[in-house]
């Protein structure tokens, strides 16, 4: 083109609009785990281009449907050592309920055999005594309503002398743990007797009390948990009053709260915990049997405001979630949240009877019901007038209105 005059560069503006909201993404932190699969934290930030600049925006903004996860899956190389386990056995009864049980093996992903368990103590392992049911007896057939079923219990443990001894230094301290109505003494038994029965059903439980002694020791399942709920406008203090975990193989108390997380097994004893919230998780994993903690809690009224005036607190095992009401000319300023907790034991199902979130409910961004599993941290979004039943995998979960 050199014999042809060079027409004048021109620039035109083709477009005054902004570009919408968009997600963005930073690369993901370090990974959780040294070996196998974990999981590495990355931000995720709502941002929009203005004047040439990244301006960030609130979250509400961008489409919460296509958020990308703040966790995802890393895996930097093949773990030497792994968990394996048998099949299940046999209900250990013919009728009525029973447990099963099932060998762990800690195996050599190198040569696929068993190696001494010490080299698999760092790695999470899996239940390895569990209920199960058989059927009615014949001689119980006659006192079963139309429609029960019997319900797996868990195995008898036997209460150690240690932590007999440990459970009658602290009984003047001790108060109700549980939210419901005590538990009835058998005729004939003893002081004894309701300890012992006490102490055999602290895993798996919900504290709903003001105040209280929490006995882990001596149970018999590797991993028992707790949990501890108070209304909103209170947080939850906890402190060790023994322990007898091991740390060198690999006993560990964790405490879990929306606001925090803590691990630890040295220095445990007169350690003082606050959940920063009105929830709290405590999980213990032991490997010798007879190990555990002794923790006392209380509550007070938070130290800073965690909460949103329109944030409801529920603690099941059952109830109704209603969206905060608003006047058609209102606009809501904050997302009102319902925050569910069950016992550990438990799951949560929570069904939409009734939706209407408007003409436009299908077709806006800024319009929907937003489920959320604590556990995992995945949300569900449902929008327009669509009825919906979800259920969760672990006891804890939060729902958003949006709009």
């Amino acid at each position: 083109c050199q014999p042809v005059p060079k027409p004048e560069s021109r620039v035109e503006v083709c477009d005054l609009n902004p570009c919408p909201p968009r997600w963005k993404v930073t690369p993901a932190g370090p990974c959780s785990s040294s070996c196998g699969l974990g999981l590495a934290v990355q931000l995720v930030t709502c941002v929009q281009i203005l004047h040439g600049q990244e301006v960030l925006q609130e979250e509400h903004l961008c489409p919460v449907a296509e958020k990308p996860l703040t966790s995802v899956p890393c895996v930097i190389r093949a773990c030497s050592y792994e968990w394996s386990f048998s099949e299940w056995s046999e209900c250990s009864t013919s009728c009525g309920n029973g447990i099963q049980t099932r060998q762990d093996f800690c195996l050599s992903s190198l040569t696929h055999k068993p190696v001494n368990p010490l080299f698999c103590r760092r790695f999470p392992k899996a239940v390895v005594v569990r209920g199960c049911s058989a059927g009615p007896c014949p001689e119980q057939e006659g006192l079963l309503s139309p429609g029960a079923e019997l319900q797996p219990v868990p195995p008898a443990t036997q209460l150690t002398t240690a932590a007999a001894a440990t459970e009658h230094r602290h009984k003047d301290l001790d108060v109700p743990l549980t939210a419901g109505p005590p538990e009835q003494s058998e005729p004939g038994g003893g002081e004894e007797d309701t300890a012992k029965r006490s102490f055999l059903c602290v895993c798996g439980n919900l504290f709903l009390n003001a105040t209280g002694i929490i006995n882990m020791t001596g149970v018999e399942s590797r991993d028992c948990t707790v949990a501890i709920g108070r209304p909103l406008r209170e947080e939850i203090l906890v402190t060790i009053l023994e322990s007898s975990l091991n740390c060198s193989a690999g006993e560990v108390l964790l405490f879990s709260g929306r606001m925090m997380w803590r691990t630890g097994c040295r220095k445990l004893p007169l350690s003082l915990i606050n959940s920063r919230t009105n929830t709290l998780i405590v999980k213990q994993r032991v490997v010798l049997p007879g190990n555990g903690v002794i923790l006392q809690y209380n509550s007070r009224t938070a130290t800073k405001k965690y909460y949103q005036d329109c944030d409801q607190q529920l603690f099941g095992p059952q109830g109704a979630i209603v969206n905060p009401g608003q006047l058609p000319e209102e606009r809501q300023e904050v997302v009102c949240r319902t925050f569910i907790t069950v016992a550990p034991r438990q799951r949560i199902s929570i069904r939409a009877l009734s939706t209407d979130l408007g003409p436009e409910g299908n077709h806006t961004h800024f319009n929907y019901i937003l489920v959320r599993d604590v556990s995992t941290m995945k949300t569900v979004v449902f929008r327009g007038k669509q009825q919906f039943l979800w259920q969760s995998t672990g006891s804890q979960a939060e729902i958003e209105f949006h709009e």
